[in-house]
């Protein structure tokens, strides 16, 4: 779900300073990719980190696979403004993704169907329909989450947005044990490009529930060319990160 107006409400909480005291409660859990990523949206840099507290949106991340330019695609700038970027060929696209805990699946949304190809001007737009078309129903949240898959364990619930099309190996009540491939990376819903959104909430209805606090456990990052070993950490905004295994 990518920027200000993912939920479609633009700004509804009041934006809290990095180092919030709320982070301080935070669950630390295993990151849902392997490999590098890089951090786009974070409550390390700004809560609520989407601009909105809609649809559980408080804490949550958006992680994109960028190469050493900082690109999410292989085309030259003139390509993807004539033509776009077959989605497929995309960075990240189709990676899997990962349980970050033993939980039970509560419900597996599929079915939302992928734009061929990723075009920045497009994409655009398309976040302007998604925020003034915004109903806060259940169909209104499946068009911002597309495919998607919400778990649940004590209390605390993981989604996973933006799947693509026929990955989601789970079905509502099956168990997602820690690590388990419940689905894999893609461009549904309102998504500019293929990327995972991931948060955690304190209730399976994203309609009802609030965002809940998230740290990851352990990964690598790199800052100033070099790798270095966090642990219960808040990656910060465009930080590349990674898995440790």
């Amino acid at each position: 779900m990518d920027g200000d107006r993912a939920g479609g409400r633009r700004r509804s909480a009041r934006v809290t300073a990095v180092g919030s005291d709320e982070l301080t409660a935070a669950v630390a859990v295993d990151l849902p990719l392997r490999g590098e990523w890089t951090v786009v949206t974070t409550p390390a840099h700004r809560i609520p980190s989407h601009g909105t507290d809609a649809l559980g949106l408080r804490h949550a991340y958006d992680l994109l696979r960028l190469d050493r330019r900082g690109r999410y695609h292989p085309a030259s700038a003139a390509r993807l403004l004539l033509r776009g970027v077959p989605t497929q060929e995309c960075y990240g696209w189709g990676e899997p993704v990962h349980a970050p805990f033993d939980a039970v699946v509560v419900s597996a949304g599929d079915g939302a169907v992928e734009p061929d190809r990723v075009h920045p001007l497009v994409g655009a737009v398309h976040r302007v329909l998604a925020a003034a078309t915004f109903r806060p129903t259940r169909e209104g949240a499946r068009r911002v989450m597309g495919n998607h898959v919400v778990s649940e364990s004590g209390g605390r619930c993981a989604a996973f947005a933006h799947l693509a099309p026929g990955s989601i190996v789970v079905s509502a009540g099956d168990r997602a044990r820690r690590g388990q491939v419940v689905g894999r990376v893609g461009h549904t819903g309102n998504s500019t490009s293929p990327h995972l959104h991931f948060q955690l909430m304190d209730g399976p209805d994203p309609l009802t529930a609030r965002g809940a606090p998230c740290a990851f456990r352990r990964y690598e990052a790199l800052r100033d060319g070099t790798w270095e070993p966090v642990e219960r950490g808040f990656p910060r905004r465009l930080e590349r990160i990674r898995s440790i295994a």
